[in-house]
């Protein structure tokens, strides 16, 4: 086990023991009603996992690894950084899907600054995710303009991690 994951096992243990603690303290109900729901949040995530994970094995069996390292690969430079945008807005589903695909698309072949813009315009610009949720609660000019706003992330995240090397 790496340092950082250790670091990272740490955190999220330790940030559940404090929430634990906080829960206890506020009383009986509150700790068992919070144990209650975050185990049925638990048992509704677990399904939607395995099937993004299993579904990403099927991604990564379909496309050939020379069709990812051609549009994404790390020799693809700015026009794979270009095309990774395109394919993370048109990209449906959760985080998932949109995380399973960027790490199958990582393991193929796929350069890192090309998959980072790829999950970071998946994360910003699912079109899907913003017709079908942020617009009917939210103003469509607004939720335009804020897309708009956030087009140069997923370039800057790609140029930050040309520049780095690989992350």
């Amino acid at each position: 086990m790496t340092l950082s994951a250790l670091i990272i096992d740490i955190t999220l243990w330790g940030s559940v023991a404090i929430l634990g603690f906080m829960a206890w303290q506020r009383g009986r109900v509150v700790l068992v009603s919070s144990v209650r729901e975050g185990s049925m949040d638990f048992i509704n995530i677990v399904p939607r996992i395995a099937l993004g994970v299993i579904g990403s094995g099927y991604i990564a069996a379909v496309i050939p690894p020379e069709v990812i390292t051609g549009w994404l690969g790390p020799d693809s430079g700015w026009f794979g950084v270009l095309t990774a945008v395109i394919a993370g807005a048109a990209t449906p589903g959760g985080p998932v899907v949109g995380f399973s695909i960027g790490a199958v698309a990582l393991k193929v072949g796929g350069g890192p600054p090309q998959v980072i813009a790829y999950v970071v315009a998946w994360a910003l610009f699912a079109f899907q995710r913003m017709i079908l949720w942020e617009i009917p609660f939210m103003p469509a000019r607004f939720v335009w303009f804020r897309a708009a706003v956030s087009v140069p992330f997923p370039f800057l995240a790609a140029a930050i991690a040309m520049v780095i090397g690989k992350p």
